[in-house]
């Protein structure tokens, strides 16, 4: 029953996303207070996609590595050459804003893919084995690749990355597999079915993350909607080229949603603070616009692309019954 009433909120998170945003927008800084909730509301819904996966599901994902390797190649040589490509159409004279541009699509892929792929039921532990991967090699490939495509080098300190991957994603992981694994089935089917609620933990998520964004929005330009426009085209190919790698190699439904909220994410936090750590204000706005259309686009990406398989999935298994 609980379930049921939750799939049905699901269904209504490409309009109930951009709701919590704009409420979060307009409330402002009062939400702010609630930044620190975010870590632990993240850690819970990790724990609950988690407990549907386990050990045996893990090493089959090191032994075919395939699937890694190509989110690997959309997150950081296929989207950020159509950034830079865009980037130089269209803000040619502003080297500064093709910087932000590269900045939101060489960052590590985003933690909160996980939350995506557990909702349209793709595979949770190639998700979480690319997040973690992806982050590891991050010192690495952030700056290099910044280097590559627009000259500038920064100095990355990994430790604020891994130790934010650790507690989100890392622990609740492991403890929702061993819960998995040794469980008995009862206690499992209670602990899924009143962690249900928990799935939409996204919502408050993105509502505090609206109230942060309230700041860099009082005033919009004809420069911030070309921004805007330009990002959700770089963000809308991350999410098509890898939904259409998946069709073309003929992966299945689990890998195929897992390769495109991996390939069409980012861990847009992580790519604010450096930033506003290493660069002009000028670069800041594009990763800040980025976040503003993230979880917005998951939703509508997931309800378009994966919304009729989830359909005909419950269908099937009505009939299975």
């Amino acid at each position: 029953m609980i379930e049921n009433k939750i799939q049905k909120i699901i269904s209504l998170l490409p309009f109930l996303t951009p709701a919590c945003l704009l409420v979060g927008v307009l409330i402002g800084d009062p939400l702010t207070k609630l930044i620190s909730f975010i870590p632990w509301i993240f850690a819970i819904m990790t724990f609950t996609g988690s407990t549907s996966a386990n050990f045996k599901q893990l090493k089959n994902v090191f032994e075919h590595p395939l699937p890694i390797f190509v989110t690997l190649m959309v997150l950081h040589v296929l989207v950020p050459m159509v950034a830079l490509s865009i980037g130089h159409a269209v803000f040619g004279d502003d080297p500064l804003t093709i910087i932000g541009f590269i900045l939101v699509v060489v960052i590590p892929c985003g933690v909160t893919s996980f939350v995506w792929v557990s909702i349209f039921r793709g595979n949770n532990v190639l998700c979480l084995t690319t997040i973690i991967i992806d982050t590891i090699l991050s010192p690495i490939i952030v700056p290099y690749s910044l280097l590559l495509f627009v000259g500038q080098k920064v100095d990355l300190n990994p430790f604020s990355l891994t130790l934010n991957l650790v507690t989100m994603i890392v622990i609740p992981s492991l403890l929702g597999m061993v819960f998995n694994q040794y469980a008995k089935e009862g206690t499992k089917n209670l602990v899924r079915k009143w962690s249900s609620p928990f799935k939409l933990g996204v919502l408050p998520i993105v509502l505090i993350n609206g109230s942060v964004l309230s700041t860099y929005l009082k005033h919009i330009d004809l420069k911030v909607i070309k921004i805007l426009v330009c990002i959700f085209i770089i963000s809308s190919f991350g999410y098509l080229v890898s939904w259409s790698i998946g069709k073309l190699l003929k992966w299945n439904h689990e890998e195929t949603v897992s390769l495109t909220f991996n390939g069409g994410m980012r861990n847009i936090s992580a790519g604010s603070v450096l930033a506003v750590t290493y660069f002009p204000a000028a670069v800041v706005l594009p990763v800040v616009l980025g976040q503003l259309l993230q979880q917005v686009l998951a939703a509508s990406f997931g309800k378009i692309l994966f919304g009729k398989e989830k359909i005909q999935e419950r269908v099937q298994e009505s009939k299975t019954a």
